[in-house]
């Protein structure tokens, strides 16, 4: 994959340029002197197992329908966010400019310090720990990553965690069907 390739990041919107944007109100500015250092990937399914359908869209959004599923009702008064949600087919939408705080990680801790939303990217992956992760999301988590990393110089391929590694007690995704290697290796940025 070559940098024309890359989505481009407006810097002063915060907004990736060619994928769908769907504003969360589930964000914040980050603190002052905060830069982005770490993103953090995610697996996510509403409900569990099950894809394709609006649910995580309407979680981030605000407007799930609690009743609609009785696994949903824990969910009732969650306000949670990520920068970005790549679906099954690799379709990539954003909820938060970059330049915010997505609300993503919860209690955790990277690099020795907590409060990772701060410094962080948050990506969903559509998907469980136990399913394959699909092709086509890797293809575009790669160029979603090589595109983060080009406007974030501090975040390397060696700064990619997955919510297991920030909130280990609490949180297993991506989970072991995830490619690390693969994910690491796509994310640098050949020219």
């Amino acid at each position: 994959m070559t940098n024309d390739a890359l989505f481009p990041v407006d810097s002063e919107t915060g907004w990736v340029s060619g994928l769908r944007q769907l504003p969360s109100p589930n964000c914040d500015a980050r603190p002052e002197g905060a830069q982005v250092e770490v993103i953090v990937l995610h697996g996510i399914s509403l409900p569990a197992g099950q894809f394709g359908g609006d649910a995580v869209i309407r979680l981030f959004l605000n407007q799930l329908d609690i009743n609609a599923h009785p696994s949903f009702l824990p969910l009732k008064e969650l306000q949670v966010s990520a920068h970005f949600l790549i679906r099954r087919d690799g379709e990539i939408l954003q909820f938060v400019p970059v330049s915010m705080r997505a609300w993503h990680a919860g209690i955790s801790s990277c690099l020795g310090r907590s409060a990772v939303n701060d410094f962080s990217i948050g990506v969903e992956l559509e998907g469980t720990d136990t399913n394959p992760y699909e092709e086509a999301q890797y293809r575009s988590l790669a160029r979603l990553n090589q595109s983060l990393i080009r406007e974030f110089p501090a975040v390397t391929a060696d700064h990619l965690f997955g919510h297991s590694d920030i909130a280990p007690d609490r949180k297993s995704d991506p989970g072991p069907c995830f490619d690390w290697p693969r994910c690491r290796r796509d994310a640098v940025i050949l020219s």
